[in-house]
């Protein structure tokens, strides 16, 4: 295809506002129908435990994709290369181990949360720490989620970046708030298959309008350097050198879906501890084929740009997926797209962070003994005031460029100090209370304080060190402060698995 071949489409058409109407149609109908009968905290939480596997399989692929893939995966691949595909090579690892130590441990007893097992393994506050740790990294990390998808989306419609995210935090409100859990799982699988087929059909284009189609985009992108999986370097502050990728994905996803109670919340309604295990390692071949397709989209991007000097580029690469949509895509496929990123931003944590306000703080700290009603009405109250929060965050992160990797930093500085004190219940039977929650915070100070130093280059660290780092801090804090500071009782608090 020539430059001139090339027709520009700007705004949104009958059958865009078509698809994405259908859509947020779909995702109201499925917030009705499976709140409509919620009577405690149980439904809205937990589902009852009825959710099939191939739901919360998907549910969870939508959570772990969000946004953050659909915008920030493409800008690696146009940007960078491949290489972030050796993550998966850690994830993959670290669910099977999430699976065969830590789900059997959540179900043994029975978590709405999964910082209960916290208080059953450890004390009230080693709970209450962990729950707030999960509301400090959850809340950061999912604004710069919410913000990557409202840029996409403001450039594509046109619209503020304030108006965006309010449009975002009302539709989020309305259908977490009453439907709950069962809402946004079911709406979670049905977003995971919208993925899919936006990826697919953006692809299919890019490759129709490639001067010499596949043959041409492999040779293009390969010289470039674009199809490099594998870094075999020894450069420590390279967070893409293979062996430090894969430490950080083992290290990383097990703290991102082991400890985070938005991803454990989704494989906690299935009705048993093997079907909680089956449905995490079926999300490993759900997972990685997404992925590789949105990596593959910023390369074929790349060529496409290449082949067609004279089209505009965005002045920040990560808007280049919202910008090829704006301006290059027809109908239909701009609306597909658009409703793509919309569903991933949708997916959001409130119910994981209403789940454990209520469940973690405000059931055993601020209200005992009340009513099944009043706390789902609590829980209710606490799905809108987080996504308040979440506006508020997201729209502070203006300005970020490289988004896919700022999520992951944040993420670094407190994601070890929980991963540390699991890892300290699941794998010893020492006692810890106190020392857990000033390792926690020591740990997570500290991390801090690296990774500005590693931003700033006063050292030469990279940043997927830091979660490996404060997890290990963690750990050893809690272990060796533990008699200290709680003393040598209860050697009967190990976890059976």
């Amino acid at each position: 295809m020539t430059n001139m071949a090339i027709q520009k489409i700007t705004g949104l058409g009958f059958w865009d506002y078509s698809i994405l109407g259908a859509a947020l149609f779909v995702l109201l109908a499925i917030a009705y129908f499976k709140g409509k009968d919620e009577k405690d905290t149980k439904d809205f939480f937990l589902g009852r435990r009825k959710t099939p596997m191939w739901v919360a399989c998907l549910s969870f692929v939508a959570t772990e994709i969000s946004a953050m893939t659909i915008v920030g995966v493409p800008a690696v691949g146009f940007k960078e290369n491949w290489q972030y595909l050796q993550f998966f090579i850690g994830s993959a690892t670290a669910r099977l181990i999430i699976a065969y130590l830590f789900i059997p441990a959540f179900y043994k007893y029975n978590c709405t949360t999964i910082y209960e097992f916290l208080k059953h393994r450890f004390g009230a506050a080693t709970q209450y720490s962990g729950s707030i740790f999960f509301f400090i990294t959850r809340l950061l990390a999912s604004g710069v989620r919410l913000y990557a998808a409202s840029l996409a989306v403001s450039v594509i419609m046109g619209w503020d970046l304030k108006m965006t995210l309010l449009f975002f935090t009302v539709i989020s409100m309305a259908f977490i708030s009453f439907g709950g859990i069962k809402a946004v799982v079911w709406t979670g699988a049905f977003e995971a298959i919208t993925f899919y087929i936006a990826g697919i059909g953006i692809a299919v284009y890019l490759l129709l309008n490639i001067q010499g189609g596949f043959p041409e985009f492999w040779r293009m992108a390969g010289e470039a350097g674009k199809l490099s999986i594998f870094n075999f370097a020894w450069d420590v502050k390279d967070p893409n050198v293979l062996w430090i990728a894969v430490i950080n994905g083992v290290v990383g996803s097990m703290a991102s879906f082991g400890t985070d109670q938005e991803m454990m919340q989704r494989l906690l309604t299935v009705d048993t501890r093997k079907s909680s295990q089956k449905t995490i390692v079926a999300t490993i071949f759900a997972s990685f084929p997404l992925i590789l397709l949105y990596l593959g989209i910023g390369a074929l991007l790349f060529v496409f740009y290449k082949q067609n000097p004279s089209l505009s580029l965005p002045d920040n690469s990560d808007k280049i997926i919202s910008h090829f949509t704006f301006y290059i895509l027809p109908a239909g496929l701009k609306g597909l797209i658009l409703t793509a990123i919309i569903m991933a931003s949708i997916d959001s944590p409130l119910s994981s962070l209403s789940s454990s306000f209520v469940t973690d703080i405000y059931r055993p700290l601020l209200a005992k003994h009340r009513t099944e009603k009043h706390y789902l009405i609590i829980s209710r109250i606490s799905v809108m005031v987080f996504a308040l929060v979440l506006a508020i965050t997201a729209f502070l992160c203006k300005s970020v460029e490289g988004m896919l990797w700022l999520a992951f930093k944040i993420n670094g500085v407190t994601a070890g100090s929980l991963l540390g004190v699991f890892l300290l219940g699941l794998l010893t039977k020492r006692h810890a209370n106190r020392a857990n929650i000033f390792a926690m915070i020591f740990s997570a100070a500290a991390m801090g304080i690296l990774l500005y130093l590693s931003e700033t280059g006063i050292i030469g660290l990279g940043w997927s060190w830091l979660i490996v780092i404060g997890t290990f801090t963690t750990f050893v804090l809690g272990y060796l402060l533990g008699p200290i500071m709680d003393g040598r009782k209860i050697e009967d608090r190990g976890v059976e698995v």
